[in-house]
């Protein structure tokens, strides 16, 4: 069952006088802010307007899962006390309040903590936000909002949520603060040049990148992977490797397996472009992304062998080793929380794979035939050096070009990143808002991380991905997206 935060406060400058809202929704696993509400509410006391940012948050959780746990954090004792049913409600205003917000999910599902003041500083910046804006007799809007940038920038002493990372929040503040500077800079050159008698067209904000991309020259928060070196044991008897590749990345069943793709073949299957998204200064709020937690079998006899092992060879099973690591993966993700669907590949290692997570987790497991692993055609069973042996020519053609095929008919690459790119339309659209296990393998998951970071299809040969790890990506409803962690194994030790 999803876990949500909320945190929310109230004020009013007077008491009674001018008062405002905010709250916020977190993810519990990850820290991430899932959603912001603020309002100014016109003259009232600070409790009203406290208990007005409760009901606030509690309803933006209730839209994002109806079936989550909810757990408040607000600095009012007032507020925690008699929602947690150990005060008596006396004050006439705030008694239907406090009945409306016990009724959005069932008592036994939210839970309430008082927390200081400081704290609580991103509800308080948006109640104030908020505030000013009525004051101004404007509305307070999310895309001008700068509460998360100032709470981050105050908050230094707070740690760091655990478990995976979430979608670098502090530099989406920070995005959003710039944008809110360039849309008042734009304001101001706008009515310059309307007194001049001109218009001025629409433009993209500068320097700006949609969610989840990072601009030139920097990289994507939370998603950096060192190049893997190629092991002395799996490099080429013969022949040179092409530039940029190693030996070690032919073998799809290995941890230093790779799978190679064009970078333009997710845009064949993707339902947007990226050269046609809208800026962030005309978008609107793109709600929860569609949240992949995608976790690579353990092993099977093959993997300590590194041995091709693809769709069209043995199925092997997991070995006793590769079951363990599925034990350890469950309690894992049992413990975060967070994953509300189950989807495997068809084939056995993956399926027992996310049958013993599932069993853990409580939830059914969906079959995905478009995460099955790419088949390695005559070479499936055999190590680089048998490959390199038997069929030399064809294993540089196919180290030199990914969209040439192994021998004997196998898949190249490129048809696996197209067959990805349409898998995941297919699944971000059936799981949009939600958080999904995808049971799959080497070549998909790096396909996948390949296509969210818009990278060549070189960086997939500098990928690592042990057996049994987690990765995560989010898919936003504009058609980006964020890697938000690669290659996590702390649960194996």
């Amino acid at each position: 069952m999803r876990e949500f935060i909320v945190e929310a406060d109230g004020g009013s400058r007077g008491n009674p006088g001018p008062a405002g809202y905010g709250s916020v929704v977190r993810d519990a696993a990850s820290g991430q802010t899932l959603a912001e509400r603020a309002e100014y509410i016109g003259v009232a006391t600070n409790n009203v307007a406290e208990y007005r940012g409760l009901l606030a948050g509690l309803r933006a959780a209730h839209e994002l899962d109806p079936d989550a746990t909810v757990h408040v954090r607000m600095d009012s004792k007032l507020v925690v006390e008699q929602m947690s049913g150990r005060w008596k409600i006396k004050h006439p205003a705030m008694k239907p309040l406090a009945a409306e917000a016990a009724t959005v999910f069932p008592p036994d599902r939210v839970t309430y903590e008082w927390i200081p003041r400081e704290r609580n500083k991103h509800a308080d910046r948006l109640a104030n936000e908020a505030m000013d804006a009525g004051a101004r007799g404007e509305r307070w809007t999310p895309s001008a909002s700068r509460a998360e940038l100032d709470a981050t920038a105050s908050s230094s002493a707070v740690p760091e949520p655990s478990g995976p990372p979430g979608d670098a929040t502090a530099g989406a503040a920070r995005a959003r603060a710039a944008l809110a500077d360039v849309r008042a800079a734009r304001t101001v050159a706008a009515a310059g040049t309307s007194a001049a008698g001109t218009s001025t067209p629409g433009t993209s904000a500068p320097g700006a990148s949609a969610p989840g991309t990072s601009a030139p020259g920097t990289s994507a928060p939370g998603a950096s992977a060192p190049a893997a070196s190629a092991p002395e044991s799996l490099a080429p008897s013969g022949g040179a490797v092409p530039s940029g590749r190693t030996a070690s990345s032919a073998d799809a069943d290995s941890s230093d397996g790779a799978a190679a793709a064009p970078a333009d073949a997710g845009r064949a299957g993707a339902a947007t472009a990226e050269t046609s998204a809208p800026g962030w200064s005309s978008a609107p709020d793109l709600g929860a992304p569609a949240t992949f937690v995608l976790l690579r079998h353990g092993e099977t006899p093959l993997t300590p062998q590194k041995r091709f092992s693809g769709s069209g060879g043995t199925d092997p099973a997991l070995s006793d080793i590769g079951r363990e690591q599925a034990e350890r993966v469950a309690e894992a993700l049992a413990r975060r929380g967070t994953i509300q669907h189950i989807v495997a590949s068809p084939l056995a290692r993956t399926r027992e794979t996310a049958g013993i997570v599932a069993a853990r987790l409580g939830l059914e497991v969906t079959v995905e035939d478009g995460l099955r692993e790419t088949d390695f055609g005559a070479w499936e069973g055999l190590t680089f050096a048998e490959v390199r042996e038997r069929h030399p020519d064809d294993l540089n053609a196919w180290l030199a070009s990914p969209r040439v095929a192994p021998t004997g008919g196998g898949e190249s690459f490129a048809d696996t990143a197209v067959r990805m790119a349409a898998t995941r339309d297919k699944l971000t659209a059936a799981y949009a808002g939600r958080t999904v296990l995808l049971v799959t393998h080497v070549t998909p998951i790096k396909t996948l991380i390949q296509l969210a970071l818009g990278a060549p299809s070189e960086a997939l040969f500098r990928m690592e991905l042990s057996a049994a790890s987690l990765s995560v990506v989010a898919y936003y409803a504009d058609g980006n997206a964020s890697v938000r962690l690669f290659n996590d194994t702390s649960h194996l030790r």
